[in-house]
């Protein structure tokens, strides 16, 4: 680990240089969704690449740069993983939307109670004897006088 000693010029330069490293290094979401799948692997590989000479580099005792690098190149590769992830949720959900069986974990979420609630249908059903009985008596129709 490298030490920073000195005045406050060289902190604010070394503070500085670690802010230019940071906007250098960022991974915009916007921009990844916008990739294909290839560029996004090759994205990912080199990212973590990048983390494994970090690492090697934070052993060896590199620069403050270096090390303060690790957490964005960390947060780069959970924001690659994330966007491809987020895009094969969408095709499954494409390829699911008119099968009459979907996975667990594309149904709507909602609530324990609604998941278990009877549908619209199911809820309007009645029973044979309930058919026989409105067939057999059905509901009186009064004359009321004007």
């Amino acid at each position: 680990v490298a030490k920073v000693t000195g005045s406050k010029s060289s902190r604010g330069q070394l503070s500085s240089e670690v802010a230019a490293a940071a906007a250098a290094m960022k991974v915009k979401v916007h921009e990844l969704r916008t990739k294909t799948k290839a560029d996004l692997t090759k994205q990912l590989d080199e990212l973590k690449s990048e983390l494994a000479t970090l690492r090697v580099a934070k052993v060896t005792g590199g620069a403050a740069s270096k090390l303060s690098k690790i957490k964005l190149v960390r947060k780069s590769i959970a924001r690659v993983l994330t966007v491809m992830n987020q895009a094969k949720k969408d095709q499954l959900r494409i390829f699911y939307k008119d099968k009459d069986l979907v996975p667990l974990d594309l149904r709507k979420k909602q609530t324990r109670a609604i998941r278990r609630a009877l549908t619209k249908k199911e809820a309007g059903m009645k029973t044979k004897k309930q058919q026989k009985k409105d067939k057999h008596f059905p509901q009186r129709r009064y004359a009321v006088k004007a």
